[in-house]
């Protein structure tokens, strides 16, 4: 008897959180979401990629975890303070954990740590006319 409880209130707290994840991923998708994986702490070899969802919220980039039990971002993005340092494709197995085609961008800010973010050559190129749509005056120094 006392099994029986403990796995159906089991059952309800997984259904629960079911319900509450399937909730969060649709509302993500629906204010026009783009896959995005992102790796902080590039220089780390131990460091590795995290898929999401990043979505343009004014001057800010924000990034949600795809496996993360957050209500709100996991990261939020400057873009006045973003620069491009690098531009890569993904080597060896980070072709794997990251989406298809992806190009591998290395951010710096003044602000935060250094950053990588890979993405398809859609999403690349809806991030990189959101960064250049700064202010006038601002310069944008890029990787070639």
């Amino acid at each position: 008897m006392k099994i029986t409880v403990v796995v159906v209130g089991l059952l309800v707290v997984l259904a629960v959180l079911a319900a509450w994840y399937g909730q969060r991923w649709i509302r993500m998708r629906r204010g026009g979401g783009v896959s995005v994986a992102l790796r902080w702490r590039p220089d780390n070899p131990r460091s590795g990629w995290h898929l999401g969802l990043g979505r343009y919220e004014g001057d800010e980039f924000v990034w949600y975890r795809v496996w993360s039990l957050r209500t709100g971002p996991d990261r939020v993005f400057q873009r006045e303070s973003m620069q491009i340092a690098d531009r890569r494709d993904p080597s060896g197995s980070e072709a794997y954990a990251v989406p298809e085609g992806s190009t591998v961008l290395r951010c710096e800010s003044e602000t935060q740590e250094a950053i990588e973010i890979a993405m398809g050559p859609g999403a690349l190129t809806g991030f990189l006319s959101w960064l250049e749509s700064a202010p006038p005056g601002r310069r944008l120094p890029r990787a070639s």
